[in-house]
């Protein structure tokens, strides 16, 4: 009887690509090192360098360098909603959740100033890439915040159709502020956040005001808004809008 060896081919098929992908990794850490060290201009010589090969070994994993570029870019992806993800889903008071959120972006970009002004420029790459990895990340940010306040709105009895450009105008007003903190650097990152999560929480209350909600930024926020008063928690307390 004929001996099959289909099985032992997909074996080693498949620690081909283990080692393939796990190499992928190790030069997309060796090039966010490299841009860290050498800034967002760094060249291939520098990254394989950086990797401990040469350049051919670098263009046997990528076919390009915006190959390279997209997957540098994908990882600094997994590194900022490492860092916004707990922060967006965290429970408390408004105003400390929106300040944790703002300073969880700002605190990647400032650790990672050059990798993030590598991964905007997008010049590395020597061909038109095929995801726009900075429009990407906005929208996925943007989302997450939107399914979050439409949720809060739509607690509050409110329409939530305006959650979605709300998140997007939100996202992009932080983005361009950071952009314009990391090249000046006229204040501390800690700054930065309250004067940001200022503007926020006083757009969040005036919409909430003009349909006769007034909420204590400060007071223990959940998900569970229809309950009677918790004795010795703030909640928050309807008013009528000419009072407001």
């Amino acid at each position: 009887m004929a001996r099959t060896v289909k099985g032992g081919t997909d074996a080693r098929r498949e620690r081909w690509k283990g080692h393939r992908e796990a190499r992928r990794a190790e030069f997309v850490e060796a090039t966010i090192r490299a841009v860290a060290k050498h800034g967002p201009d760094v060249g291939m010589d520098e990254i394989a360098a950086e990797a401990g090969v040469s350049k051919p070994v670098l263009y046997r994993h990528f076919a390009d360098k915006s190959d390279l570029y997209l997957a540098v870019g994908q990882r600094g992806t997994e590194m900022l909603m490492d860092r916004l993800g707990p922060a967006i889903g965290q429970e408390g008071p408004i105003r400390v959740r929106i300040r944790h959120i703002v300073d969880a972006y700002l605190s990647v970009i400032e650790e990672h100033p050059n990798l993030y002004r590598f991964v905007v420029r997008a010049s590395f790459a020597d061909r038109p890439v095929e995801q726009d990895v900075v429009t990407e990340d906005k929208t996925m940010i943007a989302n997450a915040l939107a399914r979050l306040l439409g949720d809060y709105l739509r607690a509050f009895g409110m329409d939530s159709g305006g959650a979605e450009p709300w998140a997007h105008a939100l996202v992009g007003m932080v983005q361009n502020a950071g952009d314009w903190w990391l090249d000046r650097q006229s204040m501390t990152r800690a700054s930065l956040s309250d004067y940001l999560t200022t503007i926020i929480w006083h757009a969040i209350d005036g919409l909430l005001r003009a349909a006769g909600v007034e909420l204590d930024p400060d007071a223990p926020l959940t998900a569970d808004f229809g309950g009677g008063e918790v004795p010795g928690e703030p909640r928050l307390r309807l008013v009528n809008v000419e009072e407001a």
